[in-house]
């Protein structure tokens, strides 16, 4: 490959021939000499196994001005070819041509004796200032400094200089090829300019898209100032790691990993501290993972994947990875193993079809063993998958597992110890393998063998270095401040890790997963709703499946599962606490009665997840399963309280209000009997009852029993517990509703401000805190704020639950409803009918919700002018309200409050008269005189008068109704100001929190 720059002026044109390891060097000096008028073109060398050196080192004279041989281990490499072939080339080429060759030396090694001719110019341990003195030295120019403005942010960076902030695995030595992947993935990154790119490396598992993607990030890594790899194979996982950048970023943010994915996504997106950035996400093969995770800005993303989701999407551009081609093959064994011939390494290749992970292992043992190659090549074809279990298909050779099975007896033979923490680290994720987790294990968690050699230091880290050395284990060394470097986590790849545990007896495999499952258990700090506690529930979650914790019988085990079904719960990780749910529920199933105690709690969080996830009809069939089951048993039996608390979120979910008051009201008794009054779980089930008091309209009640849960949750546990925030954002909403907003909105930026300190930022309670400080904030007037919270919470919602799921469509509701009356009209009906048509599809059109928010398009419609279509839907949605929850229910008398204002506005005075009269005095009656919808009622009842000329009854109404707004919200409170301009009342319908 050529590149070649373009400047004006008299200077001269350099060749610069480097191996694509060393590109950064090669920009580097590229921009030294243009910056000084001179023209450069870089050209890669690479010269073919078969060709004659002589004639590949001859070939650059045919480059334009002088060669510049930028010398490094791997120019020598290449080919490979031996020192006396290089001898000879360079005693052939370089003296007669001397005048047209100079170089410089990046090499660690020593050069070939015939390379002095060259006068290399040592750049090694020098800083930028001292290298570009002496290169500029050696090619016979002036070393005066770079015109003014030259040092800009776009340059290269020098080479010993690393990104600002680089965290990416350590180069492989051995990375051979795969320059023409890299310069179309550089291209098609470049190309995106100041929008930024993606980009999906597409390819089989063993292919090679982790080490392109891990080259890529080293060879053109410094043309960034941010450079970060990310695990993305867990969404667990990911989240930490992106959240990790925060602290290195230096952000103002602090432990919560929503809180610092924000902060990582914004400052990515504007480019503060640092516009040039990398993220890669390595095995990101499902997308609805972590799609929500990936960057906006002008930087770059790169993605390795199993799969074509990303660009069928259109979400990345797709470079697809294919095989080693047979030349990359070949130079890359006779590099892992020098005793290779070309006729052998080619052999090699074609055994194991030119893939790379199969290649690297083969060579490696071959290196390592003085087995003849034909010999092994001949195993490796003889070798049949047998039972293993590994799915062989067209694109693996039928013979890898020979291959493996042969390196894997010969480490048996050399370190049995290293054989056995190998088998034992294949039960864990291969992603994120915890080896300091092993480490810390109970000796009684261990087998005897392996707890020795955990109690020996020096055994312990030569087991795992002979893993390095022998498999296809990558170990990463972690330290603290005064702490020497120990390995805390290992990788493996999926297809080596898939191999040893079918490689393993059954017995032996029961062994380990006992193992394993005892380890994670010893992890396990039995406080799921700690949120000191959550990041390590995020560690062990990718360990269960692999590790059989799944299929255990182990009652500590189970334990464990249901602690990180809690917590996935608790965090918001709905979707993947319900895939875990259903997976465990299913084994246990097969082993234990319905009646256990463990399938209780399981199916109770089968039934959180299913409704969490908006499948209310489902959550409902579950919970009154298990109620049924349980209806012999005594009324105060705990297994049946919950399983009755359970359903009757279900109940509320599909506004079964009545039936869910009921059940609530007799199981908080029950438990308050059974447990005491301040027990959590009568707590917890009065707060259920809290919230069906709220949603039935008994606001006033409803403020009663959170102030009272408040007040017990903050005396018997800490202020920052999730329970005692919950209590408390409960009890702001019921303020809120009341029309008591200077007081909510108080207590309520408090309690924001302590969901985002403790439970991070895109956790839902925290989305449902900082909306309700929105709608303080919209109430009280401060509508800059609440517009800007308010979109801030609709997006990240729509973000990482999806905008189907009921929390967003909860948000966009009232978001829909602030830009009608203060921003976009168009967008305001655009999202109402979405989430109306939603709402809809989701709980039916009978349900309130689906009600209350096809009468919000109504008022997009009023404020068009669209008269008759706007009067259609208040009328409908008063009748479907009513009968949905009541005639008396402030619900049904915002929407007849609607109703007699469309009437008004197409002209049926008369009619409007008789609703806003009959309207005022329910809600005078039901919501009290000094309510904000009562002020509304009276405000709209007194323009319907005066439109029939009644104005001496008008005015008076509308001076009491001024009076009691002013002494109640203030004179120049919002509410008080519209009644004084005599703009019409409305009433928003604003779907509830279930």
């Amino acid at each position: 490959m050529a590149e070649q720059s373009r400047t004006t002026g008299p200077g001269e044109h350099f060749t610069i021939s480097y191996a694509g390891f060393n590109r950064p060097w090669a920009t580097w000096i590229s921009h030294q000499l243009v910056g000084l008028g001179h023209q450069t073109t870089l050209l890669r060398w690479d010269p073919g196994p078969d060709a004659p050196l002589a004639g590949a080192l001859g070939d650059l004279l045919d480059a334009p001005g002088r060669v510049l041989l930028l010398l490094d281990n791997w120019y020598f490499r290449l080919g490979p070819r031996t020192d006396e072939e290089w001898t000879e080339a360079l005693r052939e080429v370089v003296p007669p041509n001397v005048d047209r060759f100079a170089a410089v030396s990046v090499a660690t090694r020593a050069l070939p004796t015939t390379a002095a001719a060259l006068r290399p110019v040592d750049l090694r341990d020098l800083d930028a200032v001292e290298a570009r003195r002496l290169i500029l030295r050696r090619l016979g120019l002036p070393t005066a400094p770079l015109p003014a403005g030259r040092n800009d942010a776009k340059a290269p960076r020098f080479p010993h200089d690393p990104p600002e902030i680089r965290k990416i695995p350590r180069r492989n030595d051995r990375f051979t090829g795969r320059d023409p992947v890299l310069e179309e993935l550089y291209d098609l990154l470049t190309a995106g300019g100041s929008e930024g790119a993606r980009c999906a490396l597409h390819g089989i598992s063993g292919v090679g898209k982790s080490q392109i993607a891990a080259e890529y990030a080293h060879r053109f890594g410094n043309d960034y100032d941010v450079v970060w790899w990310i695990s993305a194979n867990f969404r667990g996982t990911a989240r930490e790691q992106l959240a990790e950048l925060a602290p290195r970023l230096n952000l103002p943010v602090g432990q919560e990993i929503g809180d610092r994915i924000r902060a990582v996504h914004e400052a990515l997106r504007v480019g503060r501290p640092f516009g040039r950035w990398l993220m890669v996400f390595d095995s990101a093969d499902y997308m609805d993972q972590v799609e929500d995770l990936l960057p906006e800005g002008t930087g770059h993303v790169l993605l390795t994947t199993l799969t074509r989701d990303w660009s069928a999407s259109g979400r990345a551009q797709e470079i697809e990875v294919l095989p080693f081609l047979r030349e990359e093959s070949v130079a890359y064994a006779r590099r892992r193993a020098p005793r290779l011939t070309g006729t052998e390494a080619d052999l090699l290749s074609e055994a194991v079809q030119d893939l790379p992970l199969l290649l690297a292992q083969t060579a490696a043992w071959l290196d390592t063993n003085a087995m003849p190659v034909k010999e092994y090549v001949e195993l490796i074809r003889r070798g049949e998958p047998g039972q293993l279990g590994i799915g062989i298909g067209a694109d693996y050779p039928m013979g890898f597992q020979t291959s493996w099975s042969i390196t894997l007896n010969t480490l048996r033979d050399r370190s049995p110890a290293a054989a056995e923490l190998l088998k034992l680290l294949a039960f864990f994720s291969p992603d994120l393998i915890p080896v300091r987790l092993v480490q810390a294990a109970r000796p009684g968690d261990l087998p005897e063998h392996l707890a020795t050699l955990v109690a020996d230091p020096i055994g312990w880290h030569t087991a795992l270095r002979r893993l390095s050395e022998a498999t296809a284990v990558r170990l990463d060394y972690q330290s603290g401040p005064g702490q020497e470097a120990a390995v805390g986590n290992a990788q493996m790849h999926r297809l080596y890790h898939g191999f040893l545990r079918n490689e393993l007896p059954d017995e032996e495999r029961d062994v380990m997963s006992v193992t394993a499952c005892s380890v994670l258990v010893s992890a396990d700090p039995r406080r799921p709703s700690d949120t000191r506690e959550w990041s390590r529930y995020a560690e062990l979650i990718p360990h269960l499946k692999p590790a059989g914790a799944l299929d255990s019988p182990d009652p500590a085990v189970q334990e464990l599962i249901l602690n990180c079904l809690e917590y996935l719960k608790l965090r918001g990780e709905y979707t993947t606490g319900l895939a875990l749910c259903e997976q465990a529920l299913a084994r246990w199933r097969t082993r234990m009665p319905a009646t256990h105690r463990t399938m209780l709690f399981g199916v109770h969080q089968h039934a959180n997840m299913l409704r969490r996830s908006g499948r209310y009809r489902e959550a409902e069939a579950v919970g009154r399963a298990v109620v049924e089951v349980l209806a012999d048993r005594e009324p105060d039996d705990t297994d049946l309280l919950r399983a009755k608390n359970g359903l009757g979120g279900s109940l509320m979910a599909l506004a079964r209000l009545t039936e869910a008051y009921e059940l609530y009201d007799d199981v908080w008794r029950q438990y308050g009997g059974r447990l005491g009054e301040e027990d959590p779980s009568t707590i917890q089930a009065r707060s259920n009852l809290g919230i069906t008091l709220g949603l039935l309209g008994r606001y006033g009640e409803a403020l009663k029993v959170h102030g009272e849960n408040l007040a017990v949750r903050e005396r018997l546990l800490r202020p920052e517990h999730h329970q005692t925030l919950q209590s408390g954002l409960s009890y702001a909403w019921m303020l809120r509703l009341l029309g008591r907003y200077p007081e909510a909105a108080s207590r309520q930026e408090l309690n924001a401000r302590m969901h985002r300190q403790v439970m991070e930022a895109n956790n839902p309670e925290t989305l449902r805190a900082e909306h309700n400080l929105a709608l303080c904030m919209r109430r009280n007037g401060d509508l800059v704020q609440a517009e800007s919270l308010m979109r801030s919470v609709v997006a990240r919602s729509a973000q990482v639950q999806g905008p189907r799921h009921p929390e967003t469509l909860m948000l966009q509701a009232d978001f829909a409803t602030f830009t009608r009356e203060h921003g976009d009209l168009e967008q305001s009906r655009e999202m109402s009918v979405s989430v109306a048509e939603r709402y809809r599809t989701l709980v039916g059109a009978d349900h309130p919700y689906a009600v209350g928010t096809h009468g919000n398009t109504g008022l997009v419609l009023w404020e068009y002018g669209e008269r008759d279509e706007a009067l259609a839907i208040a009328e409908k949605a008063l009748v479907g309200m009513v009968a949905a929850v009541g005639a008396e229910h402030p619900w049904a008398l915002g929407c007849a409050l609607n109703a007699a204002g469309a009437r008004h506005l197409a002209g049926d005075e008369e009619g409007a008269l008789e609703l806003s009269r009959a309207t005022a005095a329910t809600a005078e009656l039901v919501m009290g005189e000094a309510h904000p919808l009562t002020f509304s009622c009276k405000a709209a009842l007194a323009d319907d008068l005066r439109g029939l000329r009644r104005n001496e009854e008008a005015n008076k109404l509308e001076r009491q109704t001024l009076q009691q707004l002013s002494e109640t919200l203030g004179a120049q409170h919002p509410h008080t100001m519209s009644v004084r301009r005599r703009e019409r009342p409305y009433w928003d319908f604003e779907p509830q929190p279930i």
